[in-house]
């Protein structure tokens, strides 16, 4: 049952209902108030009423500071997802008041990004959006429609196939050793393993067993851990390199590695690479070695086929010997 009173010089209308929560709301006549009252009363019969109260009460900046707090810092990519919300925080879209955050906005955030990143950046900035508003709806009781989910995506560029010939790797090699002792080592490891930027970094003594050739991962970036097998020039590689005080194989820093690994690309004169081509190349070498997809995703990691595939880069031309 609804009730009204006049306080404040505004009309403040009250719908009480059994099992449900009281809800009130103030207007400056009279007949605005009765008119949401009896909606309202409407919508809690018929089953269909949302409560929106916290969403028109919080503008978004203040759940992407509170995901930031909460949620962010206890992901395994707890520092990329960091940088990436708080760049968030800094656009007009976090102004806006959750309960007036509609999919127009989220469609003009995506062209206006279209304008300056690639497709594929959008895509992970809109899939962060979504996961800050959907945990905001499912732990802290948010009630919204997700407006993400109701724009169209932009379509994901195709994966990269940049490889490197023996020429080339042999130029990168020689400026990568001129770094440290670590670079170069790193960089045939991953040839061989086909291994994460952060799982190279994060690889421990420990977890390599040299009699079984094979280096344990206990947390990757899909969530499982797996078994690494290691070549014998991979064992190599390991044999030769110093011990860290540390544990770690590789004692380096992940935004360190990208950072020097581009400087010397620069230095030998080669363009458009990166070092997380090394496992685009690993896996298409894998791909001449191996003819069953599923052992290759056993080592690569890879959940989905059709993700594997677009880290796979075989030559049509390589193909011509094999059909005799």
């Amino acid at each position: 049952m609804a009730s009204f009173r006049f306080r404040n010089n505004r009309w403040q209308a009250r719908v009480q209902r059994k099992g449900q929560k009281d809800l009130a709301r103030s207007f400056i006549n009279k007949p605005d108030a009765e008119k949401w009252a009896r909606s309202v009363e409407i919508e809690i019969d018929r089953g269909t009423y949302i409560n929106t109260d916290y969403a028109q009460k919080t503008l978004f900046k203040e759940i992407l500071q509170k995901y930031l707090d909460d949620v962010a810092p206890n992901m395994r990519s707890a520092d990329n997802q960091i940088i990436r919300v708080k760049k968030l925080m800094k656009h007009p879209i976090a102004e806006v008041n959750m309960a007036q955050l509609s999919p127009k906005h989220m469609a003009d955030y995506r062209d206006e990004r279209l304008k300056v990143v690639k497709p594929n950046t959008v895509i992970r900035e809109l899939a962060i959006l979504s996961s800050v508003i959907n945990h905001a709806r499912h732990e802290w009781g948010l009630n919204v429609i997700n407006p993400v989910t109701m724009i169209k995506k932009p379509s994901s560029t195709q994966g990269r196939d940049r490889i490197l010939n023996d020429e080339e790797l042999g130029r990168l090699f020689n400026q990568l050793e001129k770094i440290s002792t670590w670079y170069k080592p790193l960089a045939e490891f991953a040839l061989e393993t086909a291994m994460r930027r952060g799982e190279l970094m994060s690889l421990l003594w420990v977890n390599v067993n040299f009699e079984k050739c094979v280096a344990f991962l206990p947390i990757t970036k899909n969530g499982d851990s797996r078994y690494v097998p290691l070549s014998m020039k991979a064992i190599k590689i390991l044999k030769l390199l110093p011990r860290d005080i540390e544990g770690r194989v590789f004692p380096l820093n992940k935004g360190t590695v990208s950072i020097l690994f581009l400087r010397a690309s620069r230095r030998a004169r080669i363009e458009d690479i990166h070092f997380h081509d090394l496992r685009h190349m690993a896996i298409t070498r894998l791909a001449s070695k191996f003819s069953n997809p599923i052992e290759i995703a056993a080592i690569s990691g890879h959940k989905s086929l059709s993700m594997l595939k677009r880290y796979t880069h075989i030559k049509a031309e390589d193909l011509v010997q094999k059909l005799g």
